[in-house]
């Protein structure tokens, strides 16, 4: 699919939620893309990207900012707490906040540093031991705490398992989201965006179906 084929789905799945058209931002995850095809990416005028690592990024998209100007970039991956501050002077978005030790970390560095991008708490809807994320049953809390620390928490993330129902799980984030007066909703991959958008999601994040398969080294 191309990104305009991606664009249109997005809008009739917009338009099929009842949602307006723009309400949903298309995250191009260009982890581990040749540079080659994320510049076509940005040629065709999108600005909105996604990586995992904090140093795959930094070798990047500096080089590509100064000559295509201004992109909103996320960290959709796991974010070390040594890495924090390097994050936070790179990144618009942080997709990953998934403890208490990098919360109070960010919520350090943001007073150092003096800004802190938007942050979404990545929840662990599945409950699954290998995978990051705060439980479900611990959300409630950790978001309230991350507030009184004043880190902008404009909303949620999660991954849904890969072998269960994708669908059951963005109900779930999307309904933590709506009782904690939390907005955004990071939700939603290639195979499954259209039913994440069809639950609330604000932001998806589309790879391989933009970029073809991932080039790993």
């Amino acid at each position: 699919m191309s990104l305009h084929d991606i664009q249109n789905s997005i809008t009739s799945a917009e338009a099929a939620a009842g949602r307006p058209a723009g309400s949903v931002s298309l995250i191009a995850v260009s982890k581990v893309q040749p540079n080659a095809r994320v510049e076509a990416v940005l040629t065709e005028g999108h600005r909105c990207f996604g990586e995992n690592k904090v140093q795959e990024a930094a070798g990047k998209w500096p080089d590509f900012r100064e000559r295509f100007g201004k992109v909103d970039l996320h960290l959709i991956g796991p974010l070390q707490t040594n890495k924090a501050r390097q994050a936070i002077e790179l990144f618009d978005a942080i997709h990953s906040v998934d403890r208490p030790k990098l919360a109070k970390t960010l919520a350090r560095l943001a007073q150092e540093v003096g800004r802190c991008p938007d942050l979404f708490v990545q929840v662990n809807t599945g409950e699954e031991d290998q995978k990051a994320g705060i439980m479900p049953a611990d959300a409630d809390s950790f978001i309230a705490e991350c507030l009184a620390m004043d880190l902008p928490v404009k909303g949620l993330m999660c991954i849904p398992p890969v072998n269960e129902e994708p669908s059951l799980h963005f109900a779930l984030l999307a309904k933590i989201a709506a009782r904690n007066g939390v907005a955004g909703l990071s939700m939603g991959m290639s195979s499954d965006f259209e039913r994440a958008i069809a639950l609330g999601a604000t932001h998806v994040r589309v790879g391989s179906a933009i970029f073809g398969e991932r080039v790993v080294g």
